[in-house]
């Protein structure tokens, strides 16, 4: 016999089968709030993980925002230098 199987014998008398199926459903019901409770605290740690990713993101947009700026004043500081070039005597 494979020595990873497991044979459950349940017992003859109604009242030893109720015993073992209660004592079963404990388990089960154990082993349940156990994968709730780690469910709840991936969740949290999800939560925790997409927060910091918009912070993030947040700060990567502020940055984009101020080179966009940097951008649009040194392209008008170009233009007024090519005005400025183009009213010099050649």
């Amino acid at each position: 016999m494979n020595q990873n199987s497991d044979v459950i014998v349940f017992p003859n008398k109604p009242e030893d089968r109720l015993r073992v199926a209660l004592r079963e459903l404990e388990t089960a019901l154990a082993d349940q709030t156990l994968a709730v409770q780690e469910f709840r605290l991936n969740m949290a740690l999800l939560g925790t993980a997409v927060g910091g990713l918009e912070r993030s993101l947040e700060g990567y947009r502020g940055t984009l925002d101020a080179v966009a700026l940097d951008a649009a004043e040194a392209n008008h500081l170009a233009h007024q230098a090519e005005a400025r070039a183009d009213m010099l005597p050649r």
